[in-house]
């Protein structure tokens, strides 16, 4: 479940985990549009010098193709970088905010596609005022596109080094002995979701027993099915020590990577 009070997006897991997105508010969006604009005129400056070179041939023919793939830009661009980039044009990403699902999950193309059509409402009639107005009365700082496309932009927290002596006291953690598939692990685990990983350790004691079981199980059991590690290293951990070696793989290296 999902709540947007203030600046931020509550999510709350079926375990009672809760998890919480500061929202990126109107004055940094409209400022990563702008960037995301220039680079849009950039495009267009430097096509438009490629393409005068047919212009004596045909003007016709160049101002409807200038036209064409301006607008072809326009909207590729901001859905091939939402896509491929996880939520980010270049705009939002130098501004530090992204585009996910209104839980907190990553985006599907179809909610991809849908937000950056509706660009075309959004834009009436002139610099984003309806996008712009719907914003200002809507408690989550939605634009259209973002409504109908169930999306959220939040702003991304600064990258920090969690403590994991709270989430791996004074063990040895085996995995280490496999350095290729920890390689391997790191290569499929998302940051997000070992952020969540995180979080359920780190609040192990505010789940009863009986939904911390299921919780760790389920996850314990998801990284299983990813990259299996030998058994003589694996058969003998609770589903709470896998949980913790995997995170303590994951987060260790990403730590000497930054």
């Amino acid at each position: 479940m999902a709540d947007g009070r203030g600046n931020v997006l509550s999510i709350r897991t079926d375990e009672g985990i809760v998890f919480e997105l500061p929202l990126a508010g109107p004055m940094t969006r409209f400022l990563a549009l702008g960037i995301d604009l220039c680079v849009t005129l950039a495009f267009n400056t430097i096509l438009s010098a490629v393409l005068k070179l047919g212009m004596a041939v045909s003007p016709d023919v160049f101002e409807g193709l200038l036209m064409l793939l301006t607008v072809v830009f326009h909207f590729g661009y901001g859905m091939l970088m939402e896509w491929f980039f996880r939520g980010q044009t270049l705009g939002k990403r130098l501004l530090g905010i992204r585009v996910v699902d209104v839980q907190g999950l990553r985006l599907a193309f179809s909610q991809v596609l849908i937000r950056n059509l509706f660009r075309v409402v959004d834009i009436l009639p002139g610099f984003y005022l309806v996008g712009g107005v719907a914003m200002l009365l809507n408690g989550r700082y939605q634009r259209l596109g973002d409504l109908a496309a169930n999306t959220i932009v939040v702003r991304e927290r600064s990258a920090f080094q969690p403590d994991l002596d709270q989430v791996l006291p004074g063990k040895y953690n085996s995995f280490r002995e496999y350095p290729h598939l920890e390689a391997r692990l790191r290569q499929r685990i998302s940051p997000e979701q070992a952020a969540t990983m995180l979080q359920a350790l780190l609040r192990r004691e505010e789940l009863d027993l009986e939904a911390r079981s299921e919780l760790y199980a389920e996850m314990a059991n998801h990284l299983r099915e990813i990259v299996p590690f030998p058994e003589e290293v694996s058969a003998g951990l609770s589903d709470e020590q896998y949980l913790r070696n995997a995170l303590e793989s994951l987060m260790r290296r990403r730590g000497v990577q930054e």
